[in-house]
Formats: structure tokens, C-alpha cells, sequence
């Protein structure tokens, strides 16, 4: 019985996935914490669109929506040491499962890995924005 259920479940994320609306596409703000060496390994634009395009591969956002900035640190400790890191935080607006969520991560993570295999520190947190308190100036009068 709990295999038909967990069947139900994959249809219905599924189909969740593929009707994300447009307006739900909106949003995401990805912004990258590092250490000040990662931008030395490679340039911020490189770092920037690497996440940029990960981010569109899932789908979740339009192209012209996904912005993404860098902030590398001269000053910081990690664990008590110096070590270099990349940190991502990812701002979404609600409405997407956990399950793609976590593919973002996973997927956000998985290119920096493969772009800094010797970065011992890399990760990402996902926040979801609010649709009833989130404002921009468009919609002020």
C-alpha cells in the first residue's frame, strides 16, 4: 500500500514541477559568500554565471528573473581557521516543494564542487520570500 502511495506522491510533484506559474517563476536572488582567494581561482563573472545558469537549468525561474551577486571576504574564520569557502544564499519566492528545493541545492553545490574541488567549505541555504509582505517598487503606487 505505501508503494501506490509514494507513486502518488511522485505523480503529483511531478506535476507540480511542470505548473509552476510564471509569477511564481520571479524572484530568486542568489548571493555568494566567499572567501576573497575563490575570486582569484576564478573571475566573479565566471563564478556568477556558472550559478545563473544552474539555477535556470531547474526550470523554477525565467532567465530575466535570476539575479545573482558576489560578495568575497578578506576577513573571516570558519571553523576557527582561515579556510577558503563558498556559501550561497538562495532567496526564493514560496511556493516550491522541498523536493525542488533541494535539487537546486543539490545542483547549486554540485557546480561549485566541480568548479573548486579543493574548496573544503561549500554550500547553500534556500529562504523562501513571503508573497503576501514581499514588495517591490512596482507594485507601490
Amino acid at each position: 500500500m505505501s508503494e501506490v502511495i509514494d507513486a502518488a506522491r511522485e505523480v503529483q510533484l511531478l506535476k507540480e514541477s511542470i505548473n509552476v506559474p510564471l509569477q511564481e517563476k520571479r524572484m530568486p536572488h542568489f548571493v555568494i559568500d566567499c572567501s576573497d582567494s575563490i575570486v582569484k581561482q576564478e573571475t566573479p563573472e565566471v563564478i556568477m554565471k556558472s550559478v545563473h545558469e544552474t539555477a535556470l537549468s531547474t526550470e523554477l525561474f525565467s532567465e530575466g528573473d535570476i539575479k545573482v551577486r558576489i560578495n568575497p571576504f578578506s576577513h573571516y574564520i570558519v571553523g576557527g581557521a582561515s579556510d577558503d569557502f563558498i556559501h550561497v544564499f538562495a532567496n526564493i519566492m514560496e511556493g516550491r516543494t522541498t523536493e525542488q528545493k533541494k535539487d537546486l541545492s543539490d545542483k547549486v553545490v554540485g557546480k561549485l564542487k566541480s568548479m573548486f574541488p579543493d574548496v573544503p567549505i561549500i554550500s547553500i541555504n534556500i529562504r523562501d520570500f513571503e508573497k503576501a509582505t514581499y514588495c517591490n517598487k512596482t507594485m507601490v503606487d
